[in-house]
This record gives structure tokens, C-alpha cells and sequence, in this order.
């Protein structure tokens, strides 16, 4: 068994695009924009879409997603057969820091709800957002190594939104996708209706 290792040439700032690794050169593979959009598919092969052994870490930016719903979330899943279906086991944990708009009530606590325990069901990003027009959800996560055929798919993401209460949340979401067959399909959807607007758009890092 042989241990990839990344690049380490021309390395950036740790804290630049809020990468661990932050090695080598960021390529834009595909931007996905929203329009009332019941889920946004990144499948590897399909309408330019890169998601194999290219890159060893895939970074997806999310950029103003707006939901139709109100008190809704945006979630995501993995596929394993190019995207036939959504549904690999997951094991993540999930914490939040949250301060009310007006100054009242903050919090930083870990999110027992938000998890998954070896489920293939979707794991979220972050739950209760506002559909107010000026309200919306930003972020990014990462994926590493999803083509490997030896090791399980880490991942993390970190996400700003905002909620209907009115609170900003910032989550941090880690985890693995608990399966030794390559991911070659990310999907992003709402939990209740449509994503109204918004981009995401897919880097591979060298």
C-alpha cells in the first residue's frame, strides 16, 4: 500500500481559502448556479465535471445560497456510482458558535442533532436558515482524496448563515465517507424546497 502525498510546492498561507493543507495551485473545475434548484450535482464526467484521481483535495465555495423555505437547511450526500444514487454511510460531528442579532444570547456547543453515526442519509451544513431576501448561507468544504480505493473520504466544512430568529451561525461539520470505493459525485440540496439563487463552485488543489 503506497501513501499519496500532496505537492508541497509554493505553499500558501495555512489560513488562505481556510485550507489545512493550502499546497500548490487552486484550479476552478465548475460553477453550479442556482435557480429554484432542487439539488446541484457535481458527477465526475459529466458537463466538465472533474472529481477523480486529478486532484488529491477537492474545495467546494458556497457563495449567497438562498433557500425558498423558511427554518430550512442546506444538506449534502456522497455517490459511489456516478450519481445512481446518494447514499454513502457517514460518520461526522458537528459544532456551532451562534450570537443573536441584537446582542442578547450567544452560544459555542457541539450539535448532537446535526450528526450522523454511520448513516447514508444527507448530512447537513446548518439547520434553521432565514429566506429573507437579504439572508442566505456561505461557506466552503473540503473533500480529500475521494478517488482513493485504500482509505475512507475525510471531509470538512465551515459555513456562515443566517437564521430566522434572527441569529448568525457559524458551523464546523467533520467527517468520513465510510466506504474504500472512490466518490465521483457530490450532491447539494435543501431539506424543504428549492435553493432559490446562489453559486457553488468546484477547485481542485494541486
Amino acid at each position: 500500500m503506497s501513501i499519496v502525498k500532496l505537492n508541497n510546492q509554493a505553499v500558501k498561507n495555512a489560513t488562505e481559502f481556510g485550507s489545512i493543507s493550502s499546497l500548490g495551485s487552486m484550479t476552478l473545475i465548475k460553477k453550479l448556479t442556482a435557480s429554484s434548484s432542487a439539488t446541484l450535482s457535481f458527477v465526475d464526467g459529466s458537463d466538465g465535471v472533474v472529481l477523480d484521481n486529478t486532484y488529491k483535495e477537492y474545495v467546494f465555495y458556497f457563495v449567497s445560497l438562498h433557500v425558498v423555505n423558511d427554518n430550512n437547511q442546506i444538506t449534502f450526500n456522497f455517490s459511489t456510482d456516478g450519481g445512481s444514487n446518494y447514499n454513502v454511510t457517514k460518520t461526522t460531528t458537528l459544532f456551532r458558535a451562534l450570537h443573536h442579532e441584537d446582542g442578547s444570547f450567544a452560544s459555542l456547543s457541539y450539535e448532537t442533532g446535526g450528526d450522523l453515526a454511520q448513516g447514508t442519509g444527507t448530512q447537513r451544513l446548518t439547520k434553521n436558515m432565514s429566506n429573507d431576501n437579504d439572508n442566505g448561507l456561505s461557506g466552503f468544504m473540503h473533500l480529500f482524496n475521494p478517488s482513493s480505493t485504500t482509505f475512507v473520504k475525510h471531509f470538512m466544512t465551515r459555513t456562515s448563515s443566517t437564521t430566522y430568529h434572527p441569529y448568525n451561525f457559524a458551523d464546523f461539520v467533520a467527517g468520513y465517507g465510510n466506504t474504500t470505493s472512490a466518490i465521483n459525485g457530490v450532491q447539494f440540496a435543501s431539506a424543504s424546497g428549492n435553493i432559490d439563487s446562489g453559486e457553488i463552485l468546484l477547485y481542485g488543489v494541486n
